[in-house]
């Protein structure tokens, strides 16, 4: 089955806007129980697609854990080396790190042995006209990485700046305060 018709059904399936709310200013994000509205910028916009084909490739729902998996997932195939998107994948990954840590661990492990849906340098025509089988054949490494130091250590750092993103205001009231 081709990838767009996938991607139809998932956005049917998971409530939310066709082309994945490209077209609107805002997008929501699900923490705990409240939805708070974020600006959809166009960095946003122009990936989104990729986001939510990710979801697809890894059988995943956009649920709290869903996101986990998928947040772990991007980091375990540096997607967060792409700039200016990766703010909103470490912030992501950093509250999933505290909601469901495991998922997240699950999903960075897995990414290690994929090649990231970014990465393969396809044009979303090209991605929307891929057969889902073909998508899965190419997104799989040669070699199979297994969680070791280096790994461990990419994995802490990147828990150590999505901190750092996610706690950020808190930590400029605090410093703020301690300065007054």
């Amino acid at each position: 089955m081709k990838i767009e018709k996938l991607l139809n059904q998932f956005y049917l399936n998971n409530g939310l806007p066709v082309n994945g709310g490209i077209a609107k200013n805002t997008f929501n994000v699900k923490l705990g129980v409240f939805n708070i509205p974020v600006p959809n910028p166009k960095f946003r916009k122009d990936v989104v697609h990729i986001h939510d084909i990710e979801h697809i490739l890894n059988n995943c729902d956009t649920s709290n854990r869903g996101e986990a998996f998928i947040a772990g997932w991007e980091v375990g195939t540096r997607f967060y080396k792409h700039f200016p998107i990766n703010i909103f994948i470490f912030l992501a990954f950093g509250y999933s790190l505290l909601i469901h840590p495991k998922t997240v661990i699950e999903g960075f492990k897995k990414g290690l042995n994929d090649i990231g849906i970014i990465d393969l340098g396809l044009s979303k025509t090209e991605l929307m006209q891929m057969e889902f089988n073909q998508l899965v054949k190419i997104t799989q490494k040669q070699d199979h990485t297994k969680l070791g130091i280096y790994q461990l250590s990419e994995f802490i750092f990147c828990t150590v700046i999505s901190q750092i993103f996610l706690f950020f205001p808190l930590i400029i009231m605090i410093l703020g305060v301690i300065y007054l």
